[in-house]
């Protein structure tokens, strides 16, 4: 009988167990940013880890411990490291829960609660597959290496110190953010960096009465409005000297997987509420989320909202600059402050959070075995999708290891994530399990 369907009738047998597993792990907090219950979270993911037959173990980082299961494979097999996170966001506004967000509640299909789908939810599934491929067949296919990350809601800041204590594998699955917008499963082959920062200018040292100093005091805000229209021109061209001298161009590979995927423009926008797309134009719907963007988050006089006739003394403007393959985030925000010297040195550069982009091409050797496997488990065939447009902390793996590495999303696209009423579709996490299982077959063929 065909692995998928073992593995899909070892989890049919098992569902109220697995599901009560689900529950126990929903329900334990896991806060990095304010530490609620993240050494009681360390503790239970090591049981998990355990239980999946795996040797377990923290690995101190200097920060929230990252937890490490292992377990050898046929002699030869390819070594897989399997990436999640056990940290999740806080809960957000309680009156906008339905149900307690560190309970779980299941109804309609799906179950509700922190963690669900980002990223306790597909992570489990994860370890479910390599618990029913042990239980079924007597051992795994592929020696494996589970990490599971306390730091990736705060930009996992310890990951690379993590990843020195590990050996090096062959390559890299990880399960997180959603399928693609029309439902279908997907690989993800890279994820878009970030570089977030605030430009601030300052005026007088005081707010001013704009009858009595207009025209004779500066005003910061049409200084930084200014400023701002001088690193991005209104064809959308970033002007900023170096932004993106390191992007490496789409390989024909990636080109023909973004032709591959579907997408109804228009019927997109109107869900948004706009008409037309960014500048520049002649650019393609996934095209656009394959380049590097340069955004104004927020644009504020620290005025407390009032709205009154002055001339403010402080001027801010919140952006992010999202970063694609070859770029790095101190390259860019080197890029920046050369251009403010040259250009505004009277403008102060607020550098934020940041994460380098990661990029695995589909000529790579493993990518037709994800594929091959992620359809026989969830039973489509899925979409190849070159880069997410949101960032995660995949370039430590990509760049510091310099293996590829694939995602393979469990999670429905109304996942809610981060927001209240996060949740994930059952179907997509009984489905991810066998996906797990199949995942490791394919590879461990694709080496003989």
């Amino acid at each position: 009988m065909d692995l998928a369907v073992r593995v899909g009738d070892w989890v049919r047998d098992r569902e109220p167990e697995l599901l009560a597993e689900l529950a126990a792990w929903i329900a334990q907090p896991s806060v990095s940013r304010t530490g609620e219950g993240m050494a009681e979270a360390a503790a239970h993911g090591l049981e998990l880890l355990r239980r999946s037959g795996l040797t377990a173990r923290a690995v101190e980082t200097g920060g929230w411990p990252a937890l490490v299961g292992t377990a050898p494979g046929p002699e030869g097999a390819p070594h897989v490291l399997i990436y999640g996170h056990y940290d999740v966001q806080p809960a957000g506004p309680l009156h906008e829960w339905e149900t307690p967000p560190f309970e779980a509640h299941f109804r309609d299909g799906r179950v509700y609660g922190r963690g669900t789908g980002d990223n306790k939810g597909q992570h489990l599934a994860q370890l479910l597959g390599l618990r029913a491929v042990r239980e079924l067949t007597g051992g795994l296919p592929c020696r494996v290496t589970v990490l599971l990350d306390g730091e990736e809601e705060i930009g996992s800041p310890n990951l690379a110190k993590a990843l020195r204590q590990l050996d090096k594998p062959d390559l890299v699955v990880w399960s997180d953010g959603p399928v693609h917008e029309s439902g279908r499963a997907s690989v993800v082959l890279g994820v878009r960096g970030i570089a977030t920062f605030e430009l601030r200018v300052n005026g007088a040292s005081g707010v001013l009465h704009s009858g009595n100093w207009g025209g004779v005091a500066p005003n910061p805000a049409w200084r930084l409005v200014q400023v701002l229209a001088g690193m991005r021109d209104a064809r959308g061209n970033v002007l900023v000297e170096g932004f993106a001298d390191d992007v490496v161009p789409l390989s024909p590979g990636e080109r023909a997987a973004l032709a591959d995927l579907p997408v109804d423009v228009p019927q997109v926008l109107a869900g948004i509420g706009v008409a037309g797309m960014e500048p520049p134009n002649g650019l393609g719907f996934y095209e656009r989320l394959t380049g590097p963007t340069f955004t104004i988050n927020s644009l504020t006089c620290e005025d407390g909202g009032e709205h009154r006739t002055v001339i403010p003394n402080v001027a801010v403007a919140k952006c992010d600059m999202r970063l694609v393959g070859g770029q790095r985030a101190d390259r860019v925000f080197a890029a920046l402050r050369a251009h403010l010297d040259r250009h505004a040195p009277d403008v102060e550069l607020v550098p934020g959070g940041a994460m380098d982009p990661s990029r695995t091409l589909p000529e790579s050797p493993w990518t037709q075995a994800v594929l091959r496997g992620a359809e026989a488990g969830l039973g489509e065939p899925p979409l190849l999708l070159p880069a997410l447009g949101g960032s995660l902390p995949i370039a430590p793996f990509t760049d510091e290891l310099g293996v590829p590495c694939y995602g393979v999303p469990f999670a429905n696209v109304d996942e809610r994530n981060h927001a209240p009423n996060e949740n994930l579709v059952l179907d997509w996490f009984r489905r991810g399990i066998v996906a797990s299982a199949t995942v490791q077959r394919e590879i461990a063929a694709a080496s003989r």
